[in-house]
């Protein structure tokens, strides 16, 4: 019968041989020094990461309060872009018809003379939107006008204001408040 020679590869698979032996400390290595740790990185976030994050909630927290407005004024401003809108149709009308169109402010908001009676819309989106000024504008057949203006007034106090006017050439448009 063949054994294995005590030591060989054969030997140690089947429990058979001299016992392991943990090895030592190499040659000149001290005992007693702790084994090398790894520096252990401490918690929390560096001094960059904190700024990044800063900056980040800083240009957010920017942005949104450029993009609130006033809801009154945006209001406002919207009513008046509209009704430039109706006067410039008005007038369009008014100079392919050759009819002379006027537009006329009413107690529940305004109406176009000399057009059919529902070929534009004639109140506010708003119901507290007035009209300052005059009460009749002329808006055509001939393409040249004369200079127009109107102030649409917002809000209970009506301190809120918006001019709308045209130097008879160009179209109606929102003007800077005049003192």
């Amino acid at each position: 019968m063949r054994t294995s020679a005590p030591g060989s590869r054969r030997a140690r698979a089947r429990g058979a041989g001299p016992a392991r032996i943990a090895p030592g400390p190499a040659a000149g290595v001290n005992p007693n020094t702790p084994p090398a740790r790894r520096p252990r990185r401490a918690g929390g976030f560096t001094l960059i990461e904190l700024l990044v994050v800063v900056t980040i909630i800083a240009l957010a927290t920017a942005g949104a309060v450029l993009t609130l407005r006033d809801g009154n004024d945006s209001r406002l401003e919207r009513e008046g872009l509209r009704l430039a809108a109706l006067l410039e149709s008005a007038r369009a009308q008014s100079r392919a018809s050759g009819v002379p169109v006027r537009w006329l402010r009413t107690d529940s908001g305004f109406r176009f003379e000399g057009l059919p009676p529902d070929a534009l819309p004639g109140h506010w989106l708003e119901t507290d939107t007035r009209v300052q000024g005059p009460m009749v504008l002329v808006l055509g057949p001939e393409p040249v006008i004369e200079p127009q203006q109107i102030v649409l007034v917002s809000g209970a106090d009506g301190t809120r204001t918006l001019r709308l006017a045209t130097d008879g050439l160009r179209p109606f448009s929102i003007q800077p408040s005049s003192p």
